[in-house]
């Protein structure tokens, strides 16, 4: 029989070129391949917050909910939030959190963000500021007693092995980060000013940069790490911190504010670019939604919004923000308690959901638009969010 050396080597070259293909991009390598996610952990705020501080301080009240999950399901917004989005983009379930015992599944991933959380940490209680005590460094904490417990459990067996992730996939999983907005806005009614606040946003990310160290010696590998968003145009801030008018943007939004957002983002994707150094087997991915969310709201029409800075459940003012009585907020008149934080008519044209949160329509035409990794340093699309370099 002949041997055809020729085809042999094709055939070997063939199979090398694909290797290098599929082979994962913590070497360094150009890859095509979508990423396997075992697992999302998240961390942060409101913004990504799925029931934990429900879980510790009391279920976010109807009208939350209504429109997805037709009740309260521990989020400050009417329906789904982006995180929901991207679980669901990567075929995994909703994220529970990490603080509710009831009804929870950790399978493929938990989250430990809770409303009004902060990368630093608060000098003041929940009920004094609104600030959620379970601060960054907190949910570092619950991460690293998940990561140990959760094995030991697992390996008794029986239901554990259903409600608990697996050892390997912790370094399998997309770490996701939406935190920041509140360190800012706890300077403000703190009655700092604009310098005092830009001032302390290197010691706020120098702790935001040792959680993912942290993180990474852990085994974590894939970071997906939202910047802060337009503080300035939601309706809390707005109406709880009035500005001149010289210092209203052309969106009607505030001026000073967001600066200070833009600033905390410029210092964010430069401590990345550090930890990059630093992590050398890491992929960290900076998306920037300030843009996505801006352009929302100040081009609200043309993307199918009305009225960009009101709430669409609220009580009163120019904004429909009531800082006394919010969104499923009762009043009582002649002795009899009434609801008067309702819901809008149709909340799928609205930005704003109760002054400080998105809508699920809101949140997801913000997804939509970062899926791609159109807005992402580097530009990587969520699905590829393990590689270092975008894919050629």
């Amino acid at each position: 029989m002949e041997f055809n050396c020729p085809s042999l080597l094709i055939l070997t070259l063939v199979v090398l070129f694909s290797s290098i293909l599929v082979s994962n991009s913590v070497f360094g390598k150009t890859t095509t391949t979508h990423c396997e996610f075992a697992a999302v952990f998240n961390f942060g705020d409101s913004n990504s917050d799925t029931g934990g501080l429900s879980a510790a301080f009391g279920q976010a009240p109807p009208p939350h909910g209504e429109t997805y999950f037709h009740a309260p399901a521990g989020r400050y917004c009417d329906g789904r939030l982006v995180i929901d989005f991207i679980a669901g983009s990567l075929g995994l379930p909703y994220l529970s959190a990490y603080l509710d015992s009831v009804g929870s599944n950790f399978t493929h991933g938990a989250n430990f963000a809770t409303a009004g959380s902060t990368i630093r940490p608060q000098n003041t209680t929940l009920h004094q500021s609104g600030f959620s005590p379970i601060s960054l460094n907190v949910q570092w904490y619950e991460f690293n007693d998940f990561h140990r417990r959760s094995q030991i459990f697992r390996n008794q067996g029986g239901v554990f092995m259903k409600l608990l992730p697996k050892a390997e996939d912790f370094s399998r999983a997309l770490y996701t980060f939406d935190i920041g907005q509140n360190d800012l806005t706890a300077g403000y009614f703190l009655n700092m000013s604009t310098d005092q606040v830009r001032a302390y946003v290197p010691d706020v990310l120098g702790q935001f940069q040792s959680v993912i160290k942290n993180i990474y010696n852990q085994g974590g590998r894939s970071f997906w790490i939202h910047n802060t968003g337009p503080v300035g145009c939601l309706p809390y801030i707005m109406d709880r911190l009035p500005i001149t008018a010289g210092q209203v943007d052309k969106a009607g939004c505030s001026g000073p504010f967001n600066d200070v957002a833009q600033y905390f983002n410029v210092k964010l994707k430069e401590t990345l670019v550090r930890l990059r150094m630093d992590l050398p087997m890491a992929a960290i991915t900076y998306v920037d939604v300030y843009s996505v969310k801006y352009s929302l709201i100040s081009q609200a029409t043309k993307h199918g919004f009305v009225h960009p800075l009101q709430a669409c459940c609220g009580h009163g003012g120019k904004y429909n923000y009531n800082k006394h009585i919010g969104c499923g907020g009762k009043k009582t008149v002649h002795g009899k308690e009434i609801l008067v934080g309702k819901p809008c008519k149709d909340p799928s044209v609205m930005i704003n959901w109760d002054g400080v949160h998105f809508t699920e329509a809101a949140n997801k035409w913000i997804f939509d638009q970062i899926v791609d990794g159109s807005f992402s340093d580097p530009p990587i699309p969520l699905h590829m969010a393990c590689h270092r370099r975008p894919p050629h």
